[in-house]
C-alpha cells in the first residue's frame, strides 16, 4: 500500500505490512488490507488461521508487531466479536442506551433505541442475564447499530441468530453506506452480502477483488498454483543439494552465496501456503435399521412461561420418517426446534400423542450446547472413556492419536483438557465422539457453529453419502439445500408444517407472511389468536406414502403368492419341517402387513377425497 494511493483515496481503515506473532507461531506477515466506503468485504479462512485476532487489530483492540495500521480521524467503528460482553443485571435497554453517543449527542436518542429494539423483536425490560444465546446476539447488534458506525467489523454476526432475524441483518447491512468486514461460515449470507474477499491462510493475507461467490474455485487455483512452484523448487533443492555435496569444499568461500540462496528455498518451503489435510469424517451405519424409523402421531407440547403465558410448541403434530430420510428443522429462535427434535428421538416426551421408534433405530444426538463434553476430560479420555488408547470407528480398530489427526488434531493435544478447545475445536471433538459410536440415525442440533467453511463443506459431502437417516436442525440455509430432502417448519402457536425439499424449496412454497423479525421476547398467550390455515392438501410425507403403497401392497400381495406356492407342495411338512414353519411364519406376518398397508391406503384415500371436496371452487 503506497503513500499515493493513500493521498488519492484514502481508505475507512486500513493495515499495512503488519506482522503479527504469538510465540513461536506467526498468524500473519506482511498483511496488506484496506476497507473504503461502500466496501463489503468478506474475510475468510479456516478455524485458527487468526481472523479473530485480525478484527481485533482492525477494531484497535490489539497491537501490531510490525507494520502500520490507518484509521481516518473521527472514524467510528462498530466491532462486534464473537463472544460480545454484555454487563448482568441490567436491562436490555439500558444496556443499548449506554452505547458510546454518536458525535454531537450526548447518547443515543431514545426512539432510535426503541426503533432498533423493536426490528430485532428484543423485549427491553428484560434483564441481560436472563437472555438466550440468541438475544444475547440480537442486544449486542442492536447496541453496535444503534451508534450509526462509519465501518462494521462483524465476526460471526448469525451465530445463535434464526432465519428470520438473518434475513432482517441481511437487508440492513445491503442498505448500509459505510465500509463493511464480515467473518462468517454462513455462505448464503456472504454470498448475498460481499463485493470483496480477503483470505487468511498460513500467515498470507490475499485479496480478491470480487465477492464470496467464486471463492471455491479461485482459492484452488491458487493452491493449484503454490503445488506447482514448490514441485519445482522442490526439484531445484535436489539439484543445489547434490552440487553443494560434491564442490563445496572446493568452493566454499567463493560460494557461501549460493548456500544462503539454497538455505532461503529450504524456509520458503516449510512456510509457503500449501493445500492442508482436511478432516476425514467416518459416518457408516454400523446395523441398518428397518424401514419405519420415527413415527409421531398427534403429538403436542407446550410450555407454561414466567410471565404467566404459555409456549405452544406442537398441537397435535404428525408425521412418519423412514429410513434414509434426510430431514430439516426450522422455526425462529424460541419456537421448539430443539424440543421437537428431542422428542422425535425419545429424549423428551410429548404432552399427549406418541412418539414410536422403529426396530434396531441406534441414535446418536449433537447437541448444540455442547453440554455432552466434559471439560475436565482430556480429549483421549473423551473418545476413550473405558481407557485404552484405541477407538472403534466403522468397523475398524483405530488409534485415538490418529483419529484425532483425522478431525485436525495435534497429537500433543490428546492430553489437553477439553475446556483448552476453542469452539470450533471443541465442535470438532463431539464430531468425532459422535461417528465413533453405532448408529443409522443421525440427529445434529445446529452443527455449523463455529465450523469453518472447508469443514462444514466436508460434513456437508459424508452426510449427503450418508445410507442411514439424518434429523438436522439449523440455520444455514446452503447446508440445509444440500443436505435435507424434507423440510419440518414449525411456524409457532403450535403450527408445524411439512414441504419436500431444503430451505429454498420452503420458502417457494410457503404462504406468504410478513417477513420482518418477531418478538419472541413476549411468549406465546393461551389466549392469543391462532393462525388458523386451512388444510387443502395432504401433507408431503402423507402423499408421498400414498403414491408408494400401491406399489409396496403390489409387493407383499407377489411374495404371499409365492409363499402359498411353496406351501402348496404337500410333501413339504415331511420333508423339511424347518422350511415349512419358516414359510408358515413368514407368510402369516406379510399377510398382516398387507392388511395394515390396505388400511392405511384406505384410510389416506378417504383424507385425500376429503380434502378435495372442501377445496374452495
Amino acid at each position: 500500500m503506497t503513500d499515493a494511493a493513500f493521498r488519492n483515496s484514502p481508505p475507512l481503515l486500513a493495515l499495512g505490512r503488519a506482522t503479527l506473532t504469538y510465540g513461536d507461531r506467526t498468524l500473519f506477515r506482511n498483511a496488506d488490507m484496506e476497507v473504503m466506503s461502500g466496501d463489503r468485504i468478506c474475510l475468510v479462512g479456516r478455524n485458527g488461521t487468526g481472523k479473530s485476532t485480525l478484527m481485533r487489530v482492525l477494531a484497535g483492540e490489539l497491537d501490531i508487531d510490525s507494520g502500520a495500521r490507518f484509521v481516518q480521524p473521527g472514524l467510528r467503528v462498530g466491532y462486534l466479536p464473537q463472544q460480545p460482553a454484555i454487563p448482568d443485571a441490567v436491562t436490555v435497554r439500558a444496556h443499548v442506551l449506554a452505547a458510546p453517543p454518536v458525535p454531537g449527542r450526548d447518547r443515543p436518542r431514545d426512539h432510535d433505541v426503541d426503533a432498533i429494539l423493536h426490528q430485532l423483536g428484543l423485549d427491553g425490560a428484560r434483564m441481560t442475564d436472563s437472555l438466550s444465546g440468541g438475544e444475547f446476539r440480537r442486544t449486542a447488534i442492536a447496541r453496535l447499530l444503534v451508534i450509526q458506525p462509519d465501518i462494521l467489523l462483524l465476526d460471526e454476526p448469525t451465530n445463535h441468530l434464526d432465519l428470520p432475524t438473518i434475513t432482517w441483518l441481511e437487508d440492513t447491512l445491503r442498505r448500509f453506506q459505510g465500509g463493511t468486514l464480515i467473518v462468517s461460515h454462513d455462505r448464503v449470507f456472504l454470498t448475498a452480502l460481499s463485493n470483496r474477499t480477503y483470505w487468511l491462510e498460513r500467515a498470507v493475507l490475499r485479496r480478491r477483488n470480487a465477492g464470496f461467490e467464486g471463492f471455491a474455485d479461485w482459492s484452488e487455483a491458487v493452491l493449484a498454483d503454490a503445488e506447482t512452484h514448490a514441485r519445482k523448487r522442490d526439484r531445484k533443492i535436489v539439484e543445489e543439494t547434490r552440487w553443494l555435496r560434491e564442490g563445496l569444499t572446493a568452493r566454499r568461500k567463493r560460494n557461501m552465496g549460493r548456500v544462503r540462496v539454497l538455505q532461503a528455498m529450504r524456509d520458503a518451503r516449510t512456510t509457503e501456503t500449501r493445500r492442508q489435510g482436511n478432516v476425514r469424517f467416518t459416518l457408516a451405519e454400523t446395523a441398518r435399521s428397518g424401514d419405519l424409523v420415527l413415527e409421531a402421531r398427534d403429538i403436542s407440547k407446550r410450555f407454561a412461561g414466567s410471565n404467566g403465558c404459555e409456549t405452544v410448541i406442537a398441537e397435535r403434530f404428525s408425521t412418519i420418517i423412514r429410513r434414509r430420510d434426510r430431514v430439516g428443522i426450522i422455526g425462529p429462535n424460541g419456537a421448539g426446534k430443539t424440543t421437537l427434535l428431542r422428542m422425535l428421538i425419545g429424549n423428551d416426551s410429548p404432552d399427549s400423542g406418541r412418539v414410536r421408534v422403529g426396530n434396531g433405530v441406534e441414535t446418536v444426538y449433537f447437541d448444540q450446547s455442547r453440554e455432552l463434553l466434559n471439560p475436565d476430560a482430556t480429549l483421549r479420555a473423551t473418545l476413550c472413556p473405558n481407557g485404552g488408547d484405541t477407538v472403534e470407528v466403522g468397523g475398524r480398530t483405530r488409534h485415538v492419536v490418529a483419529y484425532l489427526r483425522d478431525f485436525l488434531f495435534e497429537d500433543r493435544q490428546a492430553n489437553s483438557p477439553v475446556r483448552s478447545l476453542s469452539g470450533g475445536e471443541r465442535n470438532r471433538l463431539l464430531l468425532a465422539r459422535l461417528f465413533s459410536q453405532p448408529h443409522n440415525l443421525v440427529a445434529l442440533d445446529e452443527p455449523t457453529n463455529d465450523l469453518d467453511i472447508e469443514t462444514l463443506e466436508l460434513l456437508e459431502d459424508i452426510l449427503a453419502a450418508y445410507d442411514g437417516t439424518i434429523l438436522l436442525v439449523s440455520h444455514d440455509r446452503e447446508f440445509l439445500d444440500r443436505i435435507v430432502t424434507s423440510t419440518i417448519a414449525i411456524e409457532g402457536n403450535g403450527i408445524i408444517d411439512e414441504y419436500p425439499g431444503g430451505y429454498s424449496d420452503y420458502r417457494k412454497q410457503r404462504p406468504q407472511n410478513a417477513g420482518r423479525v418477531e418478538d419472541k421476547s413476549a411468549g406465546s398467550s393461551a389466549a392469543a389468536p391462532r393462525r388458523q390455515r386451512p388444510q387443502t392438501k395432504l401433507g408431503y410425507k402423507d402423499q408421498r406414502e400414498l403414491d408408494d403403497l400401491p406399489a409396496r401392497i403390489a409387493e407383499l400381495e407377489s411374495r404371499i403368492g409365492r409363499l402359498r406356492h411353496v406351501l402348496s407342495d404337500p410333501d413339504l411338512y415331511q420333508r423339511d419341517r424347518v422350511a415349512f414353519d419358516d414359510a408358515t411364519r413368514q407368510l402369516s406376518e406379510i399377510e398382516a402387513a398387507l392388511a395394515a398397508a390396505e388400511e392405511r391406503w384406505l384410510e389416506l384415500e378417504d383424507r385425500n377425497a376429503a380434502l378435495a371436496v372442501a377445496q374452495p371452487a
